[in-house]
C-alpha cells in the first residue's frame, strides 16, 4: 500500500522553539509532509510514491532491500562497540554516528567503484559501503595510524579533522577527472556545523563555475556540537546552493530509500556533464558529538525521544516486515552476526601493536632535514633515557 506525495522546490521557513530551561526543543519542524522533504519510507514503515525518484529505486529487490538493513544494523553495532572501547580506555576519542546510518548507507550505496568520497570523521557507514575495514578506523582514534588504508584502494580518502576542508579537495579533484575525460563523480561529506566554514563556500564557488562532477551531501544532524542549525542559518541549508547556481535537494536522512535515490540522481547528474548538487539529508545525531561531549548540557531530552520514533533502522525493519521480504530468521541471523562483529573488533583493536615512535619523523621533507635529524637524536635520547631510569630502580614507582 503506498500514499501519495511530492517533493516541491519552494521555500519554507520555520523556526525551532526554546523550552522555559533555554534549550531547544524542537529543530526545525519537518514531518512526512513537508513539502521541503524527499521521502519514499515514513517513519511507520510505509511506502511512499514521488514521481521523481522513484525510479531510482524501482528496480530494487527485497535482497538489496535486506542488504541495506544489513548495512545499517552492522554499521550501529561497530559503532557501539567503538564507543564502549573509547569508555574503556581503549581508544582516545569516537566520534559516533548513532541515527545517521541511513543517511551514510543510502548514499554509499548510491557509489559506483569508480566514484570517488571525500569523508569527513564520521562517516564509518559510507567506509563499509566502500570496503574499508572497520578496524582501520579505530586504529585512527586509537592513534597507531595516520588513517590505515590505502585511499586509492577503495577511492575513499581518509578522515578530515579540519572542518570542512575536504570539500575543496573533493571539488579539485572533481575538477581534475573532468580534464581527464573520465565519467565518474566525486561525493563529498559534511555536517551542517561545516555549512558554515569558508572552504565550503569556496567549494561551492569552484564547482559551479567549473561545472565540476561533485555531489555535497550534508547531514544535517542539527547540532554542531553545541550549536543548533538555526543559530548558523536563517533557511533550509539545501537552499544555499541557489545563490551558487546549482540545485538543492533537502531528503529524509532517516530514510534510507530516499538517501539511495536522491544521491543516486545527484551522482548522475555529475557524470552527465550537468555538474554539482546539494544534498541535505535531515537526520538527528542521536548520541554526543564524540565521546568528550555532553548533550545533555545543551539538549532536550524530549527533542531525542521524538526523534527515536524516527529511527532508520526501525523504519526499515517494519517495511521489510509489512512487504513479506524477511522473516524472523532473517533477524537472527544478522543479531548473531552482529555480535561476531563486535567481538571481532574488539579482539581487534585490544592486539593493534603500538606505532613505531620515530615514524613522525620520516617524510617531513622530501629530501630531509638537518633539523629535522637533530630532532630525532634528542627524541631518541629521550626515549633511552625511561630505559636507563629502570634499570637504575629510579623510574619504578617514583612518578615519573
Amino acid at each position: 500500500m503506498t500514499v501519495e506525495s511530492t517533493a516541491a522546490r519552494k521555500p519554507r521557513r520555520s523556526a525551532g522553539t526554546k523550552s522555559t530551561a533555554g534549550k531547544r526543543t524542537t529543530a526545525t519542524k519537518t514531518t512526512s509532509q513537508d513539502p521541503e522533504l524527499v521521502q519514499l519510507l515514513t517513519p511507520e514503515g510505509q511506502r511512499v510514491k514521488n514521481a521523481e525518484y522513484d525510479k531510482y529505486v524501482a528496480g530494487i529487490t527485497p535482497e538489496e532491500l535486506r542488504g541495506l538493513y544489513r548495512d545499517m544494523v552492522l554499521t550501529r553495532r561497530f559503532d557501539a562497540e567503538a564507543t564502549s572501547l573509547q569508555r574503556q580506555g581503549e581508544l582516545g576519542l569516537w566520534a559516533s554516528l548513532l541515527g545517521q546510518e541511513a543517511a551514510q548507507i543510502g548514499s554509499g550505496r548510491a557509489t559506483r567503484e569508480d566514484d570517488y568520497v571525500f569523508p569527513t570523521y564520521r562517516e564509518h557507514g559510507v567506509a563499509w559501503c566502500r570496503g574499508v575495514d572497520p578496524t582501520n578506523l579505530l586504529g585512527m582514534f586509537r592513534g597507531v595510524n595516520n588513517g590505515g588504508w590505502d585511499p586509492n584502494s577503495n577511492n575513499f580518502q581518509l578522515y578530515t579533522i579540519v572542518i570542512g576542508s575536504q570539500t575543496l579537495h573533493a571539488t579539485g579533484y572533481a575538477m581534475g577527472i573532468t580534464k581527464d575525460g573520465a565519467d565518474s563523480a566525486v561525493i563529498a561529506y559534511f555536517g551542517d556545523g561545516a555549512s558554515s566554514q569558508g572552504d565550503v563556500a569556496e567549494s561551492f564557488t569552484f564547482s559551479a563555475v567549473y561545472n565540476a562532477p561533485v555531489v555535497f551531501f550534508c547531514q544535517n544532524n542539527q547540532w554542531a556540537i553545541s550549536e543548533p542549525t538555526e543559530k548558523q542559518t536563517r533557511v533550509p541549508l539545501y537552499q544555499r546552493a541557489q545563490g551558487f547556481g546549482f540545485p538543492g535537494v533537502r531528503v529524509d536522512g532517516n530514510d534510507v530509500l530516499a538517501c539511495l535515490a536522491v544521491t543516486k540522481w545527484a551522482l548522475e547528474r555529475a557524470r552527465s556533464g550537468e555538474g554539482p548538487t546539494l544534498v541535505e539529508a535531515y537526520t538527528y545525531r542521536m548520541g554526543a558529538h564524540t565521546t568528550s561531549d555532553d548533550p545533555t548540557k545543551y539538549r532536550a531530552d524530549e527533542e531525542r525521544q521524538a526523534w527515536e520514533a524516527k529511527d532508520p533502522i526501525l523504519r526499515l525493519r517494519r517495511y521489510l516486515e509489512a512487504s513479506n521480504h524477511a522473516d524472523e530468521g532473517f533477524f537472527a541471523e544478522l543479531e548473531a552476526e552482529s555480535e561476531a562483529l563486535g567481538k571481532r573488533v574488539r579482539e581487534a583493536v585490544r592486539a593493534m601493536p603500538d606505532p613505531d615512535h620515530f615514524a613522525i619523523f620520516e617524510n617531513v621533507y622530501a629530501d630531509g632535514h638537518a633539523l629535522v635529524d637533530e630532532e630525532r637524536a634528542q627524541f631518541a635520547a629521550y626515549q633511552a633515557s625511561f630505559a636507563t631510569e629502570s634499570d637504575s630502580g629510579f623510574a619504578a614507582g617514583s612518578g615519573v
